[in-house]
């Protein structure tokens, strides 16, 4: 019989987010997550498998707690849940005092073309928040809340483009203005 687990999962794998998102994957060691999440060597591997696992574990940790929230705001008038969205992540951006910035853009930058398949989650999520924006905008160009200068997916691909910029920038030059002139530009490109 299989001795129960002595530690919270949910409470570790959480760590080894802050951990993986502060240092990075190929910087962190085995012997470092364990630490940052207070159990052995033997118990992560027991539990999460290898570090890789543990990445892949964690990098659905953060979606689930930070990103899927925002994208479900589709439900919400179109030009209204994108603001939100981008007021949200120059809000998060701000409050970063130690500049950690995005999990996602770290890892995409990080990871390069070492590896595919931790590649492609995070490329899947970038895929859905730009199908987020598009949807959004196609909804808003069908009720006349959003030009029709440009097709939907263009404009989806720029929202794409700055929100990621945001993220990196906000790491070397955390100032609101700067971030918000920048969110604010994106949007206007939506403006009738």
């Amino acid at each position: 019989m299989a001795r129960p687990r002595e530690f919270d999962e949910a409470a570790a794998l959480d760590a080894a987010v802050e951990h993986f998102w502060l240092h990075g994957y190929q910087s962190t060691s085995i012997r470092e997550l364990a630490s940052a999440m207070g159990i052995t060597g033997a118990s992560l591997y027991n539990a999460f498998g290898d570090k890789r696992a543990l990445f892949k574990m964690a990098l659905g940790r953060y979606i689930e707690t930070g990103i899927e929230g925002r994208v479900i705001r589709e439900r919400q008038s179109t030009v209204y849940a994108i603001d939100e969205f981008f007021t949200d992540i120059v809000n998060y951006s701000i409050k970063d005092k130690s500049r950690k910035g995005c999990l996602l853009v770290n890892s995409a930058l990080e990871l390069g073309d070492e590896d595919t398949e931790l590649k492609g989650v995070v490329s899947d999520v970038f895929v859905e928040i730009e199908a987020f924006f598009r949807r959004a905008i196609a909804a808003g160009q069908k009720h006349g809340e959003v030009s029709t200068a440009l097709p939907a997916a263009d404009l989806a691909r720029l929202l794409l483009g700055a929100l990621l910029g945001i993220r990196v920038l906000a790491r070397v030059r955390p100032n609101r203005l700067l971030l918000e002139g920048i969110a604010r530009s994106a949007l206007l490109v939506l403006k009738r």
